[in-house]
């Protein structure tokens, strides 16, 4: 009853396999047999899953609850500190942030961004009307912009460019530089 766990092996095989080996390499006559029994022993083992490695626990570079502080969070793979882990994650280890969650276990409201860049970057859009109805938005008059006078140059007197105050100063379009038309300086 034993017998039927062993796999059965063709000892033809094994002794061909031999054969071509001692054929075409120098070997000891006393480690012939040495290579007999591994072949077929490799014969045996063949079809039989390889033993499944035990997984090694992972160890965070810090403790989760001290991953997230008020203007960084911590990456637990390797302890890089920075205001987002999104980039990080993909460029440094390859992962995406539910990937990420995942391996770690971490809740799917865990933050991946430091909360005083949150608070920043939520004051920056609701000051500039993101999320509200156009009418809702409250516009600031625009500062008022005055182009500055033209450059001093050759025959024209440095003041010739500058409006009296309290004008309102458009600048002129500024002159093509670079060569003329072919067409042009043909004539």
């Amino acid at each position: 009853m034993a017998d039927e766990n062993i796999p059965r092996v063709d000892l033809s095989l094994v002794a061909q396999i031999v054969r071509s080996y001692v054929a075409q390499n120098n070997i000891a006559v006393d480690q012939v047999a040495g290579l007999i029994a591994m072949v077929h022993r490799s014969f045996t083992g063949l079809g039989k899953s390889a033993p499944v490695p035990a997984a090694v626990p992972l160890a965070p570079a810090v403790p989760i609850r001290r991953s997230v502080q008020h203007d960084h969070v911590v990456c637990l793979e390797c302890g890089f500190r920075g205001q987002t882990l999104r980039r990080h994650l993909r460029v440094a280890h390859g992962l995406e942030l539910a990937a990420y969650r995942g391996r770690w276990n971490l809740a799917a409201y865990h933050p991946l961004t430091a909360p005083a860049y949150s608070q920043r970057r939520s004051t920056m859009a609701k000051q500039s009307g993101f999320g509200r109805p156009r009418e809702a938005v409250v516009s600031t008059p625009a500062p008022e912009v005055v182009a500055p006078p033209p450059k001093w140059r050759r025959g024209k007197p440095p003041d010739a460019g500058v409006a009296p105050a309290g004008s309102e100063v458009i600048a002129p379009p500024a002159p093509r530089r670079g060569r003329k038309p072919r067409s042009a300086t043909a004539e």
